[in-house]
């Protein structure tokens, strides 16, 4: 019993692995079970190894070919890609083009210079032949003046004209005359210049035409070279627009006179220079006085609140650091408010609808004067002050109103040099290209300055003129003309 416990036992064992040692063993030992039945499962369990081992090895067989074939595929992609294909189509189109140009070649031999040139002439459209010989025509023209220019100095007499003006004969542009003069005359460059030089002064002086270029000097920002002109021509069109009326104490005021205007702008003079204000803010306070008054009734008790009013305006746009309300009040001894005052500056605003961006006399004036210093060799400062007192005459005078301020500018700057310098006429061509005013134009304007600054009519109102006294402004008040102006008309 416990021998055939033990080989069941052993035989239940499907666990352990059965090598052939064991199963040589399990046959002798055991004599019950034949010995074909352990062969049996032996050689069962070796085909199943087998194929085990088969099995994986055609998987890996597979797997290898699977990828091989994979990978086969996708070089097989690659080289059909369409750059590929585009490539071989573009060598072959190279190939067949030089097959076709080495045929070509052989059928047709290389032809000569002359013969290219006579087919290319063949083509050549009238319309081109004339383009043609103009260009030919150009270049003996460059030639013939390369030519002259190193003959003698003599002749450049011949060519003066081109030579500044940068043309040639029959008024077309030389290329060669537009070359600088270092340029072409590099051999003997410095006699040639200097000739040329004298002959082109010569011209200016004798044409009297030249105009002097007063924008120059970029280098000031204050100037304001570079938009000047601009800003002039737009200044010229809005002095139309921002002009009082020329007669409204003859059509509106009643209680007020010209001669009450000229009081109280005299007594303005003398405010602004209490509180040393600048120029330009005696020059808007008169505008705003006018402009106020071409539209608006007021009593004459009223006038000095009108005026002081608008100098508080005029400075708080003109001023770095404007005089207080509290100030102003104090000047007329306290005989308006604070309130009052306030209200006044709130009305003449509405009616002005802010619009306090005006060109005065003053604005002209700056440009004005430096158009007349251009053509002085030293600055002249009498100049300067002079034409200052001739303009601010005119702000008292009520008649001087129907005078555009750009016209009163120029005509002071006329009447300025030639109270200094009777020697020469004092109107150029620079002072009538930036003025745009001819010294005929003038006429009327000057006249009329002449007579203010003469006071041929007694006026006995002198802040303008006790001002312009001073040395700080060179007495220029006391200067006047041996001649009158009138002789120039």
């Amino acid at each position: 019993m416990n021998k055939e416990n033990a080989t069941a036992a052993k035989l239940e064992e499907p666990a352990a692995r059965i090598t052939r040692a064991r199963a040589k063993a399990l046959g002798t030992s055991v004599g019950i079970y034949p010995a074909s039945k352990p062969s049996f499962k032996q050689e069962q369990r070796h085909p199943l190894r087998a194929k085990t081992k088969r099995a994986a090895s055609d998987e890996n067989k597979s797997a290898s070919t699977s990828i091989a074939g994979f990978k086969h595929k996708r070089r097989a992609v690659l080289k059909d890609v369409s750059n590929i294909f585009c490539v071989n189509s573009q060598q072959n189109r190279i190939n067949a083009t030089k097959q076709h140009t080495t045929k070509l070649a052989r059928k047709c031999p290389p032809k000569t210079n002359a013969e290219v040139a006579a087919r290319i002439s063949m083509k050549i459209s009238p319309v081109q032949e004339d383009v043609k010989e103009k260009l030919a025509e150009e270049l003996s023209k460059i030639r013939m003046g390369e030519a002259q220019s190193f003959t003698s100095p003599a002749k450049l007499e011949v060519k003066q004209d081109s030579l500044c003006h940068g043309t040639g004969e029959g008024g077309v542009a030389d290329p060669m005359l537009l070359i600088p003069v270092s340029t072409k005359f590099s051999g003997v460059e410095s006699p040639l210049k200097k000739e040329v030089n004298k002959i082109s002064k010569k011209l200016d002086a004798s044409s009297g035409a030249s105009v002097v270029d007063i924008d120059l000097n970029i280098k000031d920002p204050q100037l304001c070279s570079l938009y000047a002109p601009h800003i002039y021509k737009n200044i010229r069109v809005k002095e139309l627009d921002l002009r009082p009326s020329v007669d409204y104490m003859e059509k509106l005021q009643r209680d007020i006179s010209p001669g009450m205007r000229g009081i109280l702008i005299d007594w303005l003079v003398e405010v602004s220079e209490e509180y040393t204000l600048v120029p330009d803010t005696l020059y808007l306070a008169v505008n705003l006085i006018d402009r106020f008054l071409s539209q608006n009734y007021i009593e004459k008790q009223r006038l000095q609140l009108l005026g002081v009013t608008c100098m508080l305006i005029a400075s708080k746009y003109e001023e770095i650091i404007p005089p207080r309300v509290e100030g102003f009040c104090f000047i007329t001894d306290n005989t308006y408010t604070r309130g009052e005052v306030l209200k006044m500056e709130s009305q003449v605003l509405n009616f002005l609808y802010f619009q306090l961006s005006v060109p005065t006399t003053k604005t002209f004036l700056r440009r004005f004067i430096q158009a007349a210093q251009a053509s002085c060799k030293v600055p002249c400062v009498e100049l300067v002050f002079l034409a200052n007192y001739l303009a601010e005459l005119t702000l008292v005078e009520y008649n001087f109103l129907k005078f555009l301020p750009s016209l009163i500018a120029a005509s002071a700057v006329f009447l300025a040099r030639w109270t200094l310098d009777q020697s020469d006429h004092p109107w150029n061509s620079t002072l009538e290209h930036y003025t745009r005013y001819t010294s005929s134009e003038l006429k009327t304007t000057v006249l009329a300055l002449e007579d203010l600054q003469l006071n041929t009519n007694g006026c006995c109102l002198n802040a303008i003129r006790d001002k312009y006294r001073q040395q700080k402004f060179k007495s220029v008040a006391t200067l006047t003309s041996v001649r009158r102006v009138s002789s120039l008309f």
